[in-house]
């Protein structure tokens, strides 16, 4: 409710998918503000699975047949926070229309390329629910060849590209592509942290790679080498209010709640 908060502008709909597994009715008094609306069609999410990237499309796909036409489409989840005001946000995006701010590492020699190679060749059943499941997932891996990505798509992606602010009309495109492509979609099921660069691959392997902003508008800190981002605290105010960018994540209230206020203040004028 805070960060719907945050965000309001008369120009703004905000859209809610909350994890299948996850309670709603903790959650059902954010549905009292006329510009949110909850995802029906929700998905039960595992951490690294496919099913992060089916919750995607599936919004994706549950907000097109509305038939409300929007020049932005920004995926955010409930640990980020923006760090310029709503006037700034929407003044910035009104003067860059059309264009799609996604991040992807340049160099497929870097780091995070050639472990994330393994997500995708190799079989993972995080989204499956059987008995023994990892140790008929090493053995299957141990035993069938490498996986191949299926048709001709150059693969663009980085630890940043789960979040992006892409064009109405490009939003479509990843719909429908995602939708109709059963053969990539079925490839996808065994993947490991997909959302880290199919999305990407899709934009970057369309016409709308022309309007691409390699640069996906949030502060990040990676640092500590870990699986997931830095929780940002008091301590890292100052790289964040000095990072150019329009969001940050992850934060956290119960680890640090001093560093949202701090922001509220100083980045957003909000006493």
């Amino acid at each position: 409710m805070r960060l719907i908060q945050r965000l309001g502008h008369p120009q703004s709909d905000f859209y809610v998918h909350l994890d299948k597994k996850t309670p709603i009715d903790e959650f059902e008094f954010i549905k009292e503000k006329a510009e949110v609306t909850f995802i029906k069609n929700r998905v039960k999410c595992n951490w690294g699975g496919n099913s992060f990237l089916k919750a995607i499309i599936t919004s994706l796909n549950e907000v097109i047949s509305l038939n409300k036409e929007y020049d932005f489409i920004n995926l955010i989840s409930a640990q980020d926070y923006p760090i310029a005001s709503t006037a700034y946000i929407y003044d910035y995006l009104k003067d860059n229309l059309g264009k799609n701010y996604i991040s992807f590492e340049l160099s497929k020699e870097s780091d995070w390329w050639q472990k994330a190679a393994l997500r995708y060749e190799k079989y993972h059943f995080t989204d499956f629910n059987f008995k023994s499941k990892y140790f008929f997932e090493k053995l299957i891996n141990q035993i069938l060849p490498k996986r191949k990505f299926p048709g001709s798509l150059e693969l663009y992606g980085s630890s940043k590209s789960s979040w992006w602010t892409i064009s109405g009309e490009c939003s479509k495109y990843v719909a429908q592509k995602l939708t109709n492509d059963k053969k990539l979609w079925n490839f996808l099921k065994y993947s490991w942290g997909s959302d880290e660069f199919v999305i990407t691959s899709i934009i970057m392997n369309s016409d709308f790679k022309n309007k691409v902003v390699n640069d996906n508008l949030r502060y990040i800190d990676w640092s500590e080498g870990k699986a997931r981002p830095k929780i940002l605290g008091i301590a890292d105010f100052d790289k964040i209010k000095n990072s150019g960018m329009i969001f940050a994540r992850k934060f956290d209230s119960g680890v640090d709640h001093q560093v949202l206020e701090k922001i509220d203040m100083d980045c957003l004028n909000i006493v």
